[in-house]
This record gives structure tokens, C-alpha cells and sequence, in this order.
């Protein structure tokens, strides 16, 4: 089987732009796909290595680079299905399994796809990380954990069993779903449509987020309603409010933020007494 990163394909001295210039004009004309078809893999290669990533921080929030979602998708374009062994088991797929290098932990049947980027000390358990997405050092990707295309986790994060992080390629630009650094994902829930999680956030059990769920701040007198993003540090549970239809009123799903972590513990403490002080289940 041929190594998408094999260094026949590699554009080592491509800068960014000069990669970004490339997979833009392949994504307007795709006819000019085989002639860029190096540039889209040397892109989907540095997301491997790391030196590139689909989403980053900066000052002002953060930042999507949408060519390189781009890239992702024209390298399906590129890339041919192929037989692939891990001891007994044979799959096939246009894209392979990454190869670890030692860096961080796989419990089989775990698997990191090719193009998906896992920082040193980081483990995944028998889950799934897929192509564009980032785990950062020291997080534990628990068993049956989905972290999806681009999604971005950051450092010493937790996803307990059975989160599963949506994915998104298109539309270019498309804001991927967001763990930022400390954050803790309680067992089964649900994070999709580009919500972010910011630092520290603690989400208890069965939690489910998309970009219109309703996320009530009931801390003080008065709730605050937002959608999209929980805010740093905040204890979120699952919760229900009325609503109102034409046939009558139904409970709907929403996620009610309950207390923040303490300033005065460190984060593994302040998340013990987090989830002891509001019983929240993991």
C-alpha cells in the first residue's frame, strides 16, 4: 500500500500560503486537482505532523482556516481505497490508520486516522480520532469517545465513555467543535455544530450541545440564555423547560449551568469538589 505521506509527495519548502494559493485554485477548478495533488497532501501531512491545524487561538477567539478543511476533502478526491491490517482485522478505506510513533498510547481497537494529529502523553482508549482533528498532551480519550473531522481538544482534557464530538468539513470556514485546555466531558455526551467548550468547563453526564440548544445560566436571580458556547469553568448539567406547540406544551432539552469551579483548588480538586458540591454524574 502506498504511504500518503511518502516522501515522493512531499512539498517540504511549500510555504502556507503557497499551499493555501494551491488547494484554492484545485477547490475552484478541479481540473487543476492533479496538478496541486502534491500541495493537498503536504497539507493533509503537516495536519498529521501538527504544524498545521484546522482552527487556533489567538487574541480575538478563535481563528478557522478553511482552505484547510478544503484540503481534506480534495484529498478524498486523491486518495484510492486500500486493504488495511491491524493483526487479524482487515478494513478498507481511502484513508489509513495513523502509525504511532510512541508519543502517546492506542488501547486496541482504538484508532487515530492518518491527517488527525495527537500530542505527546495523550492516550486513546478504544475510540475513534478522525482526520483534521487535534488531541492535545496529557488528554484521555475514553472508550467508545468519538472525536470527530477538525474537532479540536486541548490539553489535559477528558472525554469519559461515549462523548462523541461532532465533525465538520464543509462548509470551508465552518467553526469545528471546540474543547479548550482542562476540560472535563462527562460519560455519553454530545457536543455537535461547532460549540465551544472553554477552559476548564465541566460537562456532566448525558449533556447534549448544538448550536441552537438552549444553555440556561441559572447561578443568579435572574437566568441569562446563550447558545453556541459554555463559558470558563462553568458545571453544566442536562435539563428540560417547556415549550409551547400547537398541539400543547412538551418538555425540549436544554443545558443548565449550575456553579463554576473554585479559583482557590487546582483543577484536579476543584473538579472533585465540582462534582461532589453539585452532584453532578459523570
Amino acid at each position: 500500500m502506498q504511504d500518503p505521506a511518502a516522501t515522493e509527495l512531499r512539498l517540504p519548502q511549500a510555504s502556507a500560503d503557497a499551499l493555501r494559493a494551491a488547494v484554492e485554485e484545485a477547490q475552484r477548478d478541479r481540473a487543476s486537482l492533479d496538478r496541486h495533488a502534491n500541495a493537498v497532501r503536504e497539507v493533509v501531512y503537516r495536519l498529521d505532523q501538527g504544524t498545521l491545524r484546522v482552527a487556533e487561538k489567538g487574541a480575538t477567539g478563535w481563528a478557522i482556516h478553511g482552505w484547510i478543511q478544503q484540503a481534506i476533502n480534495l484529498f478524498f478526491g486523491l486518495a484510492q481505497g486500500q486493504v488495511y491490517a491491524a493483526g487479524d482485522l482487515r478494513f478498507f478505506d481511502k484513508i489509513p490508520p495513523k502509525r504511532p510513533g510512541g508519543d502517546f498510547r492506542v488501547v486496541p481497537p482504538g484508532v487515530v486516522r492518518y491527517g488527525a494529529h495527537v500530542e505527546k502523553g495523550a492516550i486513546v482508549m478504544p475510540g475513534y480520532v478522525n482526520i483534521g482533528a487535534r488531541v492535545g498532551a496529557g488528554s484521555m480519550v475514553d472508550t467508545w469517545a468519538t472525536v470527530g473531522s477538525c474537532a479540536q481538544v486541548g490539553r489535559g482534557v477528558h472525554l469519559s465513555g461515549g462523548v462523541g464530538l461532532g465533525g465538520v468539513l464543509e462548509p470551508p470556514g465552518a467553526r469545528p467543535v471546540i474543547i479548550e485546555d482542562g476540560a472535563f466531558i462527562g460519560s455519553r455526551c454530545i457536543v455537535v455544530e461547532g460549540v465551544l467548550v472553554e477552559e476548564e468547563a465541566v460537562l456532566g453526564a448525558g449533556v447534549v450541545l448544538t448550536s441552537s440548544t438552549p444553555i440556561h445560566d441559572v447561578t443568579g436571580a435572574k437566568e441569562k440564555v446563550i447558545k453556541g458556547m459554555i463559558p470558563a469553568r462553568s458545571v453544566v448539567i442536562p435539563g428540560m423547560r417547556p415549550r409551547s406547540f400547537p398541539a400543547g406544551e412538551y418538555l425540549t432539552p436544554c443545558a443548565l449551568i449550575i456553579g463554576t469551579r473554585t479559583q482557590s483548588t487546582d483543577r484536579k480538586t476543584s473538579l472533585n469538589s465540582a462534582l461532589r458540591d453539585f452532584g453532578v454524574p459523570v
